[in-house]
C-alpha cells in the first residue's frame, strides 16, 4: 500500500474519492483553494494543507480532481507543484480535460521523471460516493499496475492506451451520456403531451433495448422536475466543447453532438448552467413552448 497520497481538488466528486481512499486506510493530505471544503476530510484522518507545496512533499502519489484544463494548468505548471514532486512519484489527474492537455503534462512530467496517468471519471456522485467510479485511464502499463489498489478503492479502473487516452474514453462517454440525456428528455416530453404516463413508459421500457442507467436515473429527475446538481451543466457543456474540439483536430465530424452542444450552450446562457445536466429537458420544454 502507498503510504502518502495527495489530493488536490475537494469538490462535489473529489470529497467522496478522498473519503473512501481514507476509508482503506491511506494516509491522505487534502488541498482545496477554498480550505472550508476539505474540513470535513479531518474527522476521517486526512491532513489539510493550505500549500500545494506541503502537499506533494513526500507523497508517493499524487490526485487531482479539478472543474477544467484552465485549473489543471494552473496547478501542473507552478513551481510549487512541479519542484516538491518526489522523484518516481506518481501524478494522476482524474480531471475531465482536453486529451492533449493530459499529454502535455504526461510529457513535462516525464522529463522530470514523474510518473503520469489520466483517469477521468463516470458514475457521477453516486458512483464516487459508493467506489463504483468507472475510471478510465491512459499511460503506462507499469505504472497503471503500481497504482492500480488507488485507483480500485474509488471505482473500477480499466487501462484504455497511452497518455490521452483516458481522456478520449471520457470525450466518449460524455457523448453517450449527453445525446442520451436529450433522447430521455424527447421522450418524456412526448409522452406528456401525447397523454401518457411517464412514470409507466419508463417501467415499461425497462429492460428493453432502450433501458439504460439514464433512463432510470435522469428519467425520474426530469418528470419530478428536480434538477439539483449531481453533475453541472456548465461542466457537461465543457465536455461537449472538448469532445468537438477533439473531433476538429482529427477532421471529423460530429453532427449529433454538435447539435446537443448547442442546446446545452443556450440552457447555459438562459440561467441553467449550475443545474444538474438532466435539465437538458428544460431546453426541449422551451422549444415547445414557441
Amino acid at each position: 500500500m502507498h503510504k502518502n497520497i495527495g489530493f488536490i481538488g475537494i469538490g462535489l466528486m473529489g470529497l467522496p474519492m478522498a473519503k473512501n481512499l481514507l476509508k482503506a486506510g491511506y494516509n491522505l493530505k487534502a488541498f482545496n483553494r477554498t480550505k472550508s471544503k476539505a474540513e470535513p476530510l479531518k474527522e476521517y484522518g486526512a491532513k489539510i494543507t493550505n500549500t500545494i507545496q506541503d502537499l506533494v512533499k513526500e507523497c508517493d502519489i499524487v490526485i487531482t480532481m479539478l472543474t477544467e484544463d484552465v485549473s489543471v494548468d494552473d496547478v501542473m505548471n507552478s513551481s510549487d507543484f512541479l519542484e516538491n514532486l518526489k522523484s518516481k512519484a506518481t501524478v494522476i489527474d482524474m480531471s475531465s480535460v482536453k486529451p492533449s492537455t493530459a499529454t502535455k503534462h504526461g510529457n513535462n512530467l516525464k522529463i522530470k521523471n514523474i510518473n503520469y496517468l489520466d483517469a477521468p471519471v463516470s458514475g457521477g456522485t453516486n458512483g464516487a460516493e459508493e467506489a463504483s467510479l468507472a475510471i478510465m485511464v491512459g499511460g503506462d502499463q507499469k505504472v497503471f499496475d503500481n497504482a492500480f489498489d488507488v485507483l480500485k478503492t474509488m471505482g473500477n479502473p480499466t487501462l484504455v492506451g497511452p497518455v490521452g487516452s483516458g481522456q478520449v474514453s471520457k470525450l466518449a462517454n460524455q457523448i453517450i451520456v449527453g445525446l442520451t440525456i436529450g433522447a430521455v428528455a424527447e421522450a418524456i416530453t412526448l409522452c406528456e403531451k401525447a397523454g401518457a404516463d411517464p412514470n409507466k413508459m419508463i417501467k415499461a421500457l425497462s429492460g428493453g433495448w432502450a433501458d439504460s442507467k439514464i433512463l432510470q436515473t435522469h428519467g425520474k429527475r426530469m418528470i419530478e422536475k428536480d434538477f439539483t446538481p449531481k453533475g453541472r451543466t456548465y461542466t457537461h457543456l465543457k465536455d461537449m466543447n472538448n469532445i468537438l474540439d477533439c473531433a476538429n483536430s482529427y477532421n471529423t465530424h460530429l453532427p449529433i453532438s454538435n447539435l446537443v452542444k448547442e442546446m446545452y450552450k443556450t440552457l447555459v446562457e438562459n440561467g441553467h448552467g449550475e443545474t444538474d445536466h438532466s435539465s437538458l429537458y428544460k431546453e426541449i420544454e422551451r422549444l415547445n413552448k414557441k
